[in-house]
């Protein structure tokens, strides 16, 4: 019998991606595949069920009769305790669990006999590039970054000379350089902002750099040497974080907008701008946080609002920057989710070898229990 493959609507409040699209949903077909789909999974993301059986997908209309008898159940965010109750045991579901926050979740998944992988555990290797899911939406949530902050910010991006005079470009400074830190920086500079941005790693800087941007850091010895061979950043001595927050501090009483990008998997997202620095700002400045469903980079930031401070200063807090792209995020997810597919569709059936260096680095439950080290600690 042909694998058959689930994919239900999503029911977290605001998500609007969706798992799968008519494109990946043919190839799936065209892998010998039996698709099932519930009935408006993809109309947050305008992909309509027509679409879909045209595809050769079968919609159907409620969560159970997609999931009777699946093989493996694909998601954006972790399944709902009813979807996890229909799957049969053995079932394989890969979503982005949000595993080291969704206990709960995990544990029904491992009490359901369900092999559960993580799309955020995919190590970040040359091998799994097509499959990083954490890459592919956080370089759309630095794009949105870009413009919600244009949407809010109530001045225009560009330098504009004008026969009344010169408008002057916003001044923009990204905080963390990594996917999503990249894209905010080639954002603001395509929209015509001069832009500045820092990072621990001093690797960031020629990235920067290429960009258009200006790299800012206290570039002493330890900084040079602030980085792992693995390219990942070392714990900074308390004297130099004291010198970096001095130039930091100083640089963002000068900017028009502050777009914070740092997250940290399994712990609180740091502070990276406080409440004393947001109060130095000037009046109609913004600050994006990227990390607030994680804690926060910006003291004061709130999941789903915009913070309006005494010194009004904007602190804008939304929750799912992807979703807002929702199209684009979730092709980009359904083409990640496929390739990782890949790995566990053999010879028309469901193989998981668990020796594979990614579904090892991805795996959470299996044979009933939670067996990824960082979420069972």
């Amino acid at each position: 019998m042909a694998v058959a493959i689930a994919v239900t609507r999503e029911r977290r409040e605001g998500e609007t991606r969706c798992a799968l699209t008519p494109e990946t949903a043919k190839k799936l077909v065209g892998l010998g595949c039996s698709v099932s789909v519930e009935a408006g999974t993809g109309a947050g993301s305008s992909f309509p069920d027509a679409d879909y059986a045209a595809a050769g997908a079968v919609v159907k209309p409620d969560t159970r009769a997609v999931l009777e008898g699946a093989d493996v159940l694909l998601k954006v965010r972790g399944p709902t305790a009813q979807e996890i109750s229909a799957l049969k045991p053995g079932a394989v579901v890969v979503a982005l669990l949000d595993a080291y926050r969704e206990k709960d979740t995990v544990t029904a998944l491992a009490g359901a006999n369900v092999t559960a992988f993580a799309m955020e555990f995919v190590p970040r290797i040359t091998r799994a590039q097509v499959m990083d899911a954490l890459s592919s939406q956080a370089n759309l949530a630095g794009y949105r970054a870009v413009i919600e902050a244009a949407a809010a910010y109530g001045r225009g991006f560009p330098m504009m000379m004008t026969a009344a005079g010169t408008v002057a470009p916003a001044k923009v400074f990204v905080m963390g350089v990594g996917v999503a830190g990249l894209q905010a920086i080639a954002t603001a500079r395509r929209l015509g902002a001069v832009v500045t941005a820092t990072d621990v790693r001093p690797a960031t800087k020629e990235q920067v750099e290429s960009l258009g941007a200006k790299f800012l850091a206290v570039e002493d010895e330890e900084f040079k040497n602030a980085q792992t061979a693995g390219g990942y950043a070392k714990p900074m001595s308390p004297e130099y974080q004291a010198k970096q927050a001095v130039l930091t501090g100083e640089h963002i009483k000068k900017q028009d907008i502050v777009i914070t990008t740092a997250l940290i998997p399994g712990r609180a997202a740091p502070v990276l701008v406080t409440a004393e620095q947001v109060a130095t700002m000037k009046p109609g400045s913004v600050l994006i946080d990227l990390a607030v469903e994680a804690g926060g980079n910006v003291e004061g930031a709130k999941v789903g609002e915009t913070v309006v401070t005494p010194n009004g200063v904007s602190i804008v807090g939304i929750a799912n920057l992807p979703g807002r792209i929702a199209a684009d995020a979730s092709s980009l997810y359904a083409k990640n989710l496929v390739a990782f597919l890949d790995l566990i569709l053999k010879d028309g059936a469901v193989t998981v070898d668990l020796e594979d260096e990614i579904l090892k680095a991805a795996v959470v439950t299996s044979g009933g229990a939670v067996v990824h080290e960082g979420v069972k600690g």
